[in-house]
This record gives structure tokens, sequence and C-alpha cells, in this order.
């Protein structure tokens, strides 16, 4: 039954999104992306950036389906949880169609999602594993406080991963898969349903955003996802006790290591915190480890360059998303691979901005090597 819902979203966000590229030269002037020489631009001609419609429209056409086949219960929850991410898309929708950061704006709109979320559905973050800190949780308000932060946090961290064709969405859609089957595993039958409407909704706009890049995201559409997953994760570890805080933890870790590195990095510079820079690691990916096409002024073979550095950051994205899948009661396991997958992060880094990165993770198109040694 699960399967019908992911298939529903997919077929309206597919929908959506061939909607809006069919016709984006109309709706160019307020949708496009037109800004290409910025520091996180790597497309070469306007591109729609309101991706987060098609999820949104997708999600939103699901809800009568669960109120049909899964009774009320169940779809309210939904519904709930549907109406607390609105205020969170649609400050990341003004900001797609006008075009510049509202940083006042976003921050007001994702604070009132998380309480609204809070209000709603009451899903807080009670339990961390550690005894000193779950303590503090007793008290309403620090939970609360903790919510919002993490909550906020992750909005965040999705967007500042969406750089490339791809990467925060398929980082989006693992993290979802993973929640869907411990929701299976735990009985959670609501938590599954969400996370496999999402899950679907991301996989109909997937179709027209890799490789080929026809449509982006947009910050709506990395502040939906990342709404959804961070308050699904916390309604898991919440309604279910047999499920660590530590799952939460890892399974979020690769855009949590992100956002937190990155910070640093700017502070460390004396840089604002929330300006754009070029230093994050799938930038890094982009300019030295994807070796393939280099140089081409062609448009077609600098988007595929771009789609093609993506699968590097899902594949690592997965180093801790996968054992958080396998171990999501070990306390200990999640700790030491939360350790393990930050120490590697650090490496990997490291070992890029210094030039040394490992020949095997280079990836060169040797028959374009070989051409031009010909010539």
């Amino acid at each position: 039954m699960s399967l019908l819902y992911l298939f529903v979203a997919l077929l309206a966000s597919f929908a959506v999104c061939l909607l809006l590229v069919r016709f984006a030269h109309k709706h160019s002037h307020l949708t496009g992306d037109n800004k290409l020489s910025e520091a996180q631009k790597f497309h070469d001609s306007p591109v729609p950036r309101v991706g987060g419609l098609a999820l949104v429209v997708a999600l939103l056409v699901v809800q009568p389906l669960m109120l049909l086949l899964e009774g009320e219960a169940l779809a309210k929850v939904s519904a709930l949880l549907f109406l607390a991410c609105l205020p969170v898309f649609l400050g990341g929708l003004l900001e797609d169609v006008l075009k510049i950061g509202l940083v006042k704006t976003r921050l007001i709109a994702m604070t009132c999602g998380v309480l609204l979320l809070i209000y709603l559905l009451d899903w807080r973050i009670v339990r961390v594993d550690l005894p000193l800190f779950s303590t503090w949780l007793a008290f309403t308000p620090v939970s609360v406080v903790l919510t919002l932060i993490a909550i906020v946090g992750m909005i965040n961290a999705m967007n500042l991963i969406d750089g490339y064709n791809g990467l925060a969405c398929a980082v989006g859609m693992i993290i979802l898969a993973s929640l869907a089957y411990i929701g299976l595993q735990v009985g959670d039958r609501q938590i599954t349903v969400m996370a496999v409407a999402l899950l679907g909704a991301c996989g109909g706009f997937m179709f027209w955003n890799w490789p080929r890049g026809l449509i982006f995201l947009g910050d709506g559409g990395a502040y939906v996802i990342g709404f959804g997953i961070a308050s699904l994760a916390v309604g898991l570890v919440m309604r279910n006790p047999s499920v660590s805080a530590w799952y939460a933890v890892v399974l979020l870790l690769y855009p949590i290591v992100e956002t937190i590195f990155t910070i640093n990095r700017r502070l460390r510079r004396q840089e604002h915190p929330g300006l754009p820079d070029a230093a994050h690691l799938h930038q890094l990916v982009y300019k030295r480890m994807m070796r393939w096409a280099v140089g081409s002024c062609k448009s077609a073979d600098r988007r595929m360059r771009n789609s093609m550095t993506s699968p590097y950051l899902w594949l690592y994205s997965s180093l801790s998303i996968i054992p958080a899948s396998i171990w999501w009661s070990n306390e200990l396991a999640l700790q030491a691979i939360a350790v393990i997958f930050v120490l590697g992060y650090l490496w990997l880094y490291r070992s890029i901005a210094k030039f040394k990165t490992p020949k095997w993770l280079i990836y060169r198109n040797q028959r374009r090597a070989d051409e031009k040694d010909r010539k």
C-alpha cells in the first residue's frame, strides 16, 4: 500500500515539473535562476528554480488518498505536518521569486513552521540518549528550544548542500528511504507513509533535475526536504523509544557536518557565516576530483560535469545513512560511526584542499584524454 503513495506523489511531482519546464519561457522572469556568475552557480542558462512547487503539490495530492486508505488518524497527522511545512516553503519560495536572500523573513518562516509542528503534533526532541542532557530535556521550554534549533539548522543545511544537479534531492531521498524502513521495523505506519510520500515527490522532481538540470529545487524545495526529514526524524525517535536518538544524528550527519564545518571555516576567515563561498566539499569535488571535460566551453559538457559530481556525495552520505539504518537501536555503534564519519570528512576535505586526493577517487574521461593526446 505504501508504494501507492510513492507512485501517486511521483506522478504528481513529475507532472508539475513537466509544466514548469515546458512553459519556462513564459515565467522565467519570475522563476528563472538568471544569476550565472555567483560563487555557487554552475549552470550556463536560466533555469526554473521553483521545483519546491512540485514537491508541495505532490504532498497535497496524496492527502485525500491517505484519508481514504489509512483513516482519519493518520491522514490528520499528515495534514498537520503539511500545514506546518507551508510557512517554511513559502518563505523559501519568496526568495526564489524575488531572487534575493531574505534572511530575517526566512528565519521567521522557519521558526513559525517548527513552532506549528510542536503545537499541532507535539513532536519534540525529548531525549538525546546522554544522561546529563536528557535530564534538562524534561523541561518543556528546553525541549522546544532544542527542537527549534535542530530543525531550523537542518532546513538550512539541506539548502547549503543544494549545489549541484541531484545532490540535495538524492541525499534527501536516501534519508527518507531509511526513515521509511525504520518506520516499518518499529511498526510506525504514520512515519513510513509520510516518508514514502515525500520520497515519491522527490523522485518525480529528480527525473527533471538529474542529470540534465532542467529545473532546480530552489530555496523552497530545499527547505521542504530539510523540514520534512528533520520533522520525521524527530517524530520517529520521540514516538519509538526503541530507536536511538543517535540514529537521527548519524542519519543526518552529512548535512550537519558540512554546515558546522562551513560556519567554522567562514568565521576563521572573518567572513559572515551566512554569505556564500566556493569552498564547500561538493565544490572541491567538482573542481579537483571530477576531471571530466575540464576546460571545455560546451554547455553540455559543463552540465554533465556538474551532474556527475553529485554521485560522489550520494555515496559519501550513504556511509553514515546505511550504517545508521542497520544499527538504529545500537547507541554505542552509532556513536562510533559518527566519530569515524567526522574524521573521514576532515581527511577527505583536507586531502582535496591540499591536492593530495587519492588517484582512485579522481574521475577522468579517458577517451577524451586519448583524443587530446593524438592531436
